[in-house]
């Protein structure tokens, strides 16, 4: 498990020790952003608060509703996204404060967290608004105060309203709430927020950089891989010695096997094992899940034995996909 830790301590101990909502086993995601701002456990009044405030600032102003619901449905959501941070960007409170002239470089932190809580509070309603527009012909769902963050984002949604979507939603953002720092999207952010744009600038930024190909388009590609694999199967069970087969044919053909390997990790991404472990308890029997499962045990000693990969173990890429169209998000689009 070694490799991605949150102020030190591991994924699973996040998923062990965070709060979580009612009947829940996963950890809440805005505990771990709570987590990773103070380097504590929140209680669960604490979280409670938490998601008070953000219900507080998740509203859109008219003008940005406006704007994103005049935008063709056949742009890409990525763009979308970042034309509604665009959009906030009035609205952010340290840019207000530095063009004053009267922000000292000791209260840029202060204005800055006003910022990412406003962010933080606001993306889940302009994606769920975004998502609904494009794919539910503008059919919205309104903001539910009593449910957490994510809960609230899945609803927002109109999937799936089991519990098991919104379980798979907090997994899916608790996993993803510290993305590194040396990649693109995250470098971005960082680079942009350097020369002291605001969040909303710094975000959309790094949304832009999520949006190419060679980085926020690994998952789609992962669930690709495996719908495709599935039918060229044609009903056959998958075995260890069947996709051994067919992993080394793709790689003589020159094709790479998606969702396998990491820039940093040099052993199975924590984040792929977490999820593994949610489907194995709640849909063990799906055919792509089962083919993902087989894929965990044949392809890593394919790629091993070229000599030429470093690290031949499954990613967080590698089952995300497989999660959400198992719930109804089948939108590959909306993936990145």
């Amino acid at each position: 498990m070694e490799g991605i830790r949150y102020r030190g301590r591991t994924l699973q101990e996040c998923m062990d020790q965070l709060p979580k909502a009612p009947g829940s086993k996963i950890g809440l995601p805005e505990a771990s952003f709570w987590l990773l701002l103070t380097d504590e456990i929140p209680t669960d009044a604490e979280v409670k608060a938490l998601n008070e405030e953000l219900h507080k600032r998740s509203a859109l102003p008219a003008d940005v509703i406006k704007l994103v619901d005049s935008i063709p449905k056949d742009t890409h959501p990525m763009t979308q996204l970042a034309m509604g941070l665009l959009a906030l960007q009035p609205t952010s409170e340290f840019g207000k404060a530095y063009r004053s002239g009267n922000l000292k470089k000791t209260e840029y932190w202060q204005y800055t967290l006003e910022d990412a809580l406003s962010l933080v509070a606001r993306v889940p309603v302009l994606a769920a608004r975004i998502f609904c527009n494009v794919f539910k012909n503008g059919q919205h769902i309104p903001s539910d105060p009593s449910l957490d963050w994510a809960g609230n984002y899945a609803q927002m949604l109109g999937v799936n309203d089991s519990d098991k979507f919104k379980d798979i939603t907090r997994l899916y953002l608790m996993l993803h709430a510290d993305h590194e720092a040396g990649n693109v999207s995250a470098h971005t952010t960082h680079l942009v927020g350097s020369a002291l744009s605001d969040p909303y600038y710094s975000f959309a930024a790094g949304v832009c950089g999520l949006a190419g190909p060679l980085h926020g388009l690994a998952n789609q590609e992962c669930l690709r891989w495996l719908k495709n694999t599935h039918e060229t199967l044609k009903g056959q069970e998958p075995t260890v010695e069947l996709l051994t087969s067919f992993a080394k044919e793709t790689l003589a053909s020159g094709k790479v096997i998606p969702g396998f390997g990491h820039g940093v990790l040099r052993n199975t991404d924590p984040r792929y094992t977490i999820q593994r472990q949610f489907v194995q308890e709640n849909f063990p029997d799906d055919p792509l899940a089962k083919l993902a499962e087989v894929c965990f045990q044949a392809i890593p000693p394919v790629l091993e034995a070229t000599g030429k990969v470093k690290n031949p173990w499954p990613n967080v890429d590698a089952l995300s996909g497989t999660c959400m169209q198992y719930y109804g998000l089948n939108q590959e689009d909306y993936y990145t």
